[in-house]
C-alpha cells in the first residue's frame, strides 16, 4: 500500500523567526538559498506522493504566490484558514473532504533531505504491516543540531511513552482520518490525540538516524545558514 497525499502545514506565524517573519512567512525563509517549503514539496513528490494540501493564515498570498511561480508537476491545493486551527485541526480542516484514509504530514520548518526517504519509506511499512493509525518520525535527542531541545517522547521497539524525553518529534507523522472522529472541535492541538493514544498504548514512533535540523527561532536560523 501506498499513501497518495501529503499535507504541509504553513499557517502558523513564525513568531520566533521575527523580524524575518514580519514579510515573509516562516515557510517561505531560505536556508542557505534552498526555500523550507520547496524543500517540503520536492521531499513529497519524491517520496511518491501524488497530491499536495497545504493549510495557510498568515501572509497566505505570499505562500500563494511562491507556489504558483514554481509551476510544480504535482498537484497542490491550498487551503486558507480564517484563524489558526492549530496542528490537529489545521490537519482535520485539510482531510474532512478527502476520499483518501491515510496521510503523510510535514512541518516545513525541518529541513526535508533526500537522507529521510528510506527512513519514511520504512515507516510507511511500518504503518501499513501493524495497520496503525497514527506513526512519528523521531530522533535521537543526540542526534539533534539544535541541542536546546528538552525533548517529546521516549520510544521502546516502536512504541511511544512519555517515561522519559529521550526523543524530539521531527516534523513527520502519518496519520489516519479515522483518529479524528471522536473529536467534536475545530481547533486543537495534535498534543491530544498524541496523549490519548499514549494512554492506550497506542502512539507508535520510527526513529530517524539522521541529524535533525530544524529552523527553531532566529539564532538557529542564523546558525544553519552560517
Amino acid at each position: 500500500m501506498k499513501i497518495e497525499t501529503g499535507l504541509i502545514l504553513c499557517a502558523g506565524f513564525g513568531k520566533r523567526v521575527a523580524p524575518l517573519t514580519d514579510k515573509t512567512p516562516k515557510p517561505l525563509l531560505k536556508i542557505k538559498n534552498n526555500v523550507l517549503l520547496d524543500k517540503s514539496i520536492n521531499f513529497l513528490v519524491k517520496f511518491g506522493i501524488n497530491k499536495i494540501k497545504i493549510n495557510t493564515h498568515y501572509l497566505a498570498q505570499e505562500i500563494e504566490n511562491f507556489i504558483r511561480a514554481q509551476n510544480y508537476k504535482i498537484k497542490i491545493e491550498i487551503s486558507y484558514e480564517n484563524e489558526i486551527l492549530d496542528t490537529g485541526g489545521g490537519i482535520k480542516n485539510l482531510i474532512k473532504n478527502e476520499v483518501d484514509e491515510n496521510f503523510l504530514v510535514l512541518n516545513p520548518d525541518t529541513i526535508w533531505d533526500d537522507k529521510y526517504l528510506d527512513e519514511v519509506v520504512k515507516m510507511e511499512n511500518l504503518f501499513f504491516k501493524n495497520n496503525l493509525n497514527n506513526v512519528l518520525l523521531l530522533v535521537k535527542k543526540s542526534n539533534s543540531f539544535d541541542k536546546r531541545f528538552n525533548g517529546d517522547f521516549d520510544l521502546n521497539e516502536n512504541l511511544i511513552s512519555n517515561k522519559s524525553k529521550n526523543y524530539i518529534f521531527t516534523g513527520c507523522q502519518i496519520v489516519k482520518k479515522k483518529i479524528f472522529n471522536k473529536l467534536n472541535k475545530d481547533k486543537f492541538s495534535m498534543n491530544e490525540i498524541w496523549n490519548e493514544n499514549i494512554k492506550n498504548g497506542q502512539l507508535f514512533g520510527y526513529e530517524s538516524l539522521n541529524e535533525f535540523l530544524h529552523v527553531t527561532d532566529l539564532e538557529m536560523y542564523n546558525m544553519l545558514n552560517n
